[in-house]
C-alpha cells in the first residue's frame, strides 16, 4: 500500500468523498504515470553503436533574423542508414544561430550512441571554419553555443567538423524546410 503525504490526502478527500473512489482515482494516475516513464525509458534505451558515424546538420531562417528551424541526422555509413532525425522550429533567429543550434541537437543525440569517430558535415563554412579555429567567434550571441558544441565534443574521441556544399546536406536542408513549412508563421491581417 502507497502513504501518500497528508496534505495530498486530504485534498483527494476534498475531491472524492468515498475511499473507493480515491484509491480508483490514485491507480489510474499512477498506472498512466508508470505507463509513460515506461516508455520515456524505452525511448531512451538505445544501444551503443560505437563505429563511425556521419551527422548532416543544417539551420536556416526566412529572413536575417527570421523564423528559423533545425534539421539534424545521424547515419552508420556501414548499414548505410539513418539511425535518428530531428527537426524543429527554433523561433526568430539568425542563420548562423540556427547553424550552431542544429550541431548542439546533433551532437546530443549522437552522444547516445558512444561513437568511436564523429564526422560532423555542415554546409556553412563559417561556422566550420571558427570550430576548426581558423577563424574567431566574434559574436556574442555564438559565443555560448560555441562554448557549449566544444563541451559537448569532449564526449567523443574523434570528432571531426566538415564543410560539405548545400547540395550535399539537401536532407538536413529538407528537414529545416519541413519545420518552417509545417509550422507555419501566423498571418495577420491589417483591419480595415
Amino acid at each position: 500500500m502507497i502513504r501518500l503525504p497528508a496534505s495530498l490526502e486530504r485534498k483527494l478527500k476534498e475531491l472524492f468523498s468515498r475511499a473507493e473512489d480515491r484509491n480508483r482515482f490514485v491507480a489510474e494516475v499512477l498506472t498512466v504515470a508508470l505507463e509513460q516513464q515506461d516508455l520515456q525509458f524505452q525511448r531512451d534505451e538505445q544501444p551503443s553503436v560505437g563505429g563511425t558515424l556521419h551527422l548532416f546538420t543544417d539551420g536556416g531562417s526566412r529572413g536575417n533574423p527570421g523564423q528559423s528551424a533545425i534539421g539534424v541526422i545521424l547515419e552508420d555509413p556501414v548499414r548505410g542508414e539513418v539511425i535518428r532525425e530531428h527537426y524543429e522550429r527554433i523561433g526568430v533567429e539568425t542563420n548562423n544561430v540556427a547553424e550552431y543550434r542544429a550541431l548542439v541537437e546533433g551532437l546530443k543525440m549522437a552522444k547516445r550512441f558512444h561513437p568511436n569517430r564523429l564526422l560532423c558535415h555542415l554546409d556553412s563554412e563559417l561556422i566550420v571554419k571558427q570550430l576548426n579555429g581558423e577563424y574567431k567567434v566574434k559574436m556574442s550571441t555564438l559565443k555560448p553555443l560555441f562554448d557549449e558544441i566544444t563541451e559537448l565534443s569532449q564526449h567523443f574521441d574523434d570528432i571531426t567538423f566538415t564543410h560539405i556544399p548545400r547540395s550535399d546536406n539537401y536532407r538536413a536542408d529538407a528537414l529545416v524546410n519541413k519545420a518552417l513549412d509545417e509550422h507555419p508563421v501566423p498571418s495577420y491581417e491589417k483591419p480595415y
